[in-house]
């Protein structure tokens, strides 16, 4: 877990005033582990802390913060949990954030008035120079996150049934960019995720020569041309995976004009088709599930996902 800097600055600029609520610490069992964190603004607020009557009391209590509670689950609130959870809540507004642009979001915790301790001083220069790994950290009355990395872009080509189902589920996986492209912006739902960037293209797979070849691609149009020329559009252009929708049938087809257009069969195989899994169902949500499940396997450092394999 992180700190989700630019999240927090989108909820700012849309909401004002935006309380964020942090588990600091776990101790014995809890619902969910330290570093989680969830945003509260009047009338709203996105992620979970989990826990049912302590994200209730706690999101009840947000924007009266700053302020920092330990909370025995069993005792305080009656949770079966039993564990005990340590929370954190901060306000910020719009410009609170306009300099925090360090690998490591440092700063006290409410009460504390001291200047920063050379312990803190010290443990950022570790990070720094990779001594040691950023991490959730309290010392000496203050508190020290990193900084969400980079997200793993997804383009998600196509706004229909599945894509919306696919959307929706990945949207609140904070490693996840996700651009979505159709030829028309009706049809798009209303209103967007979080962090879901709207992208309306009369022909998409001319975009695809200028995305990073690194990306993820989910092809679901409602055109079988549109969807076989984003198909070589993209194996032109390289990618970290990309998936298709479609039946047996439709990718045989798409492998023979695949070849024809002068790709090889080694890198037709890139491209995986059908998505998800199949043993879930073919409900749009059904599918949705498969493919979340194999993009959340991805592995961080080599950004490859297990849809690279052959079909």
């Amino acid at each position: 877990m992180s700190f989700d800097l630019q999240s927090l600055r989108d909820a700012t600029a849309r909401h004002g005033r935006v309380a964020r609520i942090l588990v600091t610490e776990v101790k014995g069992s809890a619902p969910r582990e330290a570093g989680t964190s969830m945003l509260v603004w009047d009338g709203g607020q996105s992620g979970t802390i989990g826990g049912g009557r302590l994200e209730w009391d706690a999101a009840r209590d947000a924007l009266s913060g700053p302020w920092l509670r330990k909370i025995p689950l069993g005792t305080a609130l009656g949770q079966c949990c039993g564990g005990a959870v340590t929370l954190l809540c901060e306000t910020f507004e719009a410009g609170d954030l306009d300099n925090t642009d360090a690998e490591c979001f440092a700063r006290p915790l409410p009460g504390e008035t001291a200047p920063r301790p050379l312990s803190i001083t010290r443990l950022l220069s570790r990070h720094r120079n990779g001594a040691a790994p950023a991490s959730l950290t309290l010392c000496d009355g203050w508190i020290v996150e990193p900084l969400a990395q980079p997200q793993k872009p997804l383009w998600v080509w196509g706004a229909g049934h599945v894509g919306r189902a696919i959307v929706q589920m990945m949207a609140p996986l904070e490693d996840w960019q996700i651009h979505w492209v159709d030829t028309g912006a009706e049809r798009f739902p209303e209103p967007l995720p979080q962090r879901v960037e709207r992208i309306v293209a009369q022909d998409p797979a001319q975009l695809v020569p200028h995305l990073p070849t690194y990306g993820h691609h989910l092809i679901l149009t409602y055109s079988h041309a549109l969807d076989l020329a984003l198909c070589h559009a993209l194996l032109e252009r390289g990618f970290a995976s990309a998936g298709l929708i479609g039946s047996a049938t439709k990718w045989a087809r798409f492998r023979k004009r695949l070849r024809q257009l002068g790709h090889s069969d080694r890198s037709i195989q890139h491209i995986t088709c059908p998505i998800g899994d199949p043993t879930l169902g073919k409900a749009p949500q059904a599918i949705a599930v498969g493919v979340t499940a194999l993009l959340l396997r991805a592995n961080s450092a080599r950004i490859e996902t297990a849809m690279d394999r052959p079909a």
